[in-house]
């Protein structure tokens, strides 16, 4: 009895110390939706809508598939957070720092997002539709194939940022910076870029100009020139 007891002892020994780098038991893995906001908190799946948590930290956390739907993070730390496919409908998320946050197929329809720092996130499929990033740091961000209709994008600065294959139909750049952002296949119908500055952008084709919307301050890429339509009629 004594001799098995130690050979147990033993051999939990040998698996605690010769585990897998990375190795995280169940227990440090499961979520807790109960905990307080932290850093590196788990609240994959958790129902978390219509709270305010303003300048909480949540740096390292995973919220993915979480709903957070109507909640108030402004000011708040989501840097290198995974909220993947979470539910961020109508969320406010402004003056956050959301640098390298993985928000891959968020939904976030009507999203507030204004002067945000989001250097580096991944918002690639997400569906932001009417999302307002006025102001906000999305530079080197990735959108593409993310769902941008109606979104705004005011003075932001887009450097660098991806919206290749992104839908983009009347969203409003309106003196945004997009030096060395790809627009590869972007659909830009009616897309206002009044005051923005293309003249660095990847991909932009004459094609897409005619789609869109500017005026006589909008910059464009060597070889393009504005569309004589422009600029558009605001009451169309």
């Amino acid at each position: 009895m004594v001799r098995t007891f130690i050979s147990v002892a033993m051999l939990a020994v040998f698996v605690l110390f010769n585990a897998p780098v990375g190795f995280k038991s169940e227990a440090q893995t499961r979520p807790n939706c109960n905990a307080e906001p932290a850093a590196g908190v788990n609240w994959t799946g958790c129902f978390k809508a219509r709270r305010m948590m303003t300048g909480e930290t949540f740096n390292g956390a995973i919220l993915a598939r979480a709903d957070l739907s109507g909640s108030d993070f402004a000011d708040a730390n989501f840097r290198d957070a995974n909220l993947q496919s979470a539910n961020i409908y109508r969320a406010r998320f402004q003056n956050a720092d959301l640098e390298g946050a993985d928000m891959t197929k968020v939904e976030g329809l009507r999203a507030d997002f204004g002067n945000a720092k989001m250097a580096g996130a991944n918002l690639t499929k997400g569906e932001l539709q009417r999302a307002d990033f006025t102001g906000a740091d999305l530079s080197g961000a990735d959108l593409s194939k993310a769902e941008l209709g109606r979104a705004i994008f005011v003075g932001a600065n887009l450097s660098g940022a991806s919206f290749a294959n992104a839908y983009l139909a009347r969203a409003d750049f309106s003196n945004a910076t997009l030096e060395g952002a790809n627009l590869v296949d972007a659909y830009l119908l009616r897309a206002e870029f009044s005051g923005a500055d293309l003249s660095g952008a990847k991909g932009l084709t004459a094609a897409q100009i005619e789609l869109s919307c500017g005026d006589d301050q909008t910059k464009l890429p060597d070889g393009l020139a504005a569309s004589k339509t422009w600029p558009c009629d605001k009451d169309d």
